[in-house]
């Protein structure tokens, strides 16, 4: 419910209003190479889906890369614009995620047909050493709403003459506490506003103002980018439209 003291801005307010998935992610003690789970489950870390037949992602130095997310959209409540089945997938260089070395891959309904590859013996359990998921995690969606974010690019709502920050500062304590709670954009999602340590990257291109915020893994018990960092993938609308998932962009921060 939108806090009382907002309530002069609620009609306005709710053209903000954005969808999201929200992520609970399960740690589990296996190895991500002794991954138990189904190849086509959605996950964070573990074994992939990938098709025998195609090469499998390689990193900048040509050295394999490692699953990172695995979301199967025939498992996940459908946003609007994105795919209602098929599997996305995001990667990571073992030396070189931390430069943003990551590739994202779309596996569409055909491609699920395929026979899969189940050899992964050129992975090693010393690669997964310093990624910034420590462990296998089993995901669970809800649908859920983000009312906006303080930090995200495409929240530019102004309370009267004043921005956010500006209008948070004539708050009480309490009320600060509300605020920040009711557009709080933290959490593992799909969609909804992104949150950030530092700033909106996509504020600093304007071609890239209008890209569509994919994925967001945040901080949790076993997950952790540099210092309380997160991270992102984001993508522009006519390649989001294309489901051309190759152009979608990783990025991530921390204090």
């Amino acid at each position: 419910m939108i806090p009382t003291f907002l309530q002069p801005f609620a009609a306005e307010l709710a053209k903000y209003r954005r969808e999201k998935v929200q992520i609970t992610a399960t740690p589990r003690t296996e190895h991500p190479l002794s991954d138990p789970l189904d190849l086509k489950t959605s996950k964070f870390l573990g074994l992939p889906f990938f098709p025998e037949s195609e090469k499998y992602p390689l990193d900048r130095e040509g050295q394999p890369m490692l699953l990172m997310a695995q979301l199967n959209f025939a498992e996940i409540p459908h946003l609007p614009g994105l795919p209602k089945d098929g599997i996305l997938q995001l990667y990571f260089s073992v030396e070189g995620w931390y430069e943003e070395d990551a590739a994202a891959i779309y596996h569409d309904k055909q491609a699920l047909e395929s026979t899969p590859m189940r050899d992964f013996s050129f992975l090693k359990p010393s690669d997964y050493e310093e990624m910034p998921i420590y462990k296998l995690h089993t995901l669970q969606f809800e649908r859920a709403i983000d009312h906006g974010g303080s930090e995200d690019c495409q929240f530019g709502f102004r309370f009267g003459d004043l921005d956010f920050w500006e209008f948070s500062e004539q708050l009480t304590e309490e009320q600060k506490r509300e605020f920040l709670a009711y557009f709080n954009a933290a959490g593992h999602k799909i969609g909804g506003y992104a949150d950030f340590t530092q700033s909106d990257p996509r504020d600093y291109n304007r071609g890239e103002r209008n890209d569509f915020h994919l994925l967001q893994i945040d901080m949790d018990e076993e997950i952790m980018f540099g210092d309380s960092g997160l991270a992102h993938l984001f993508i522009d609308p006519e390649s989001l439209q294309n489901k051309d998932f190759t152009k979608a962009y990783f990025y991530w921060d921390c204090c």
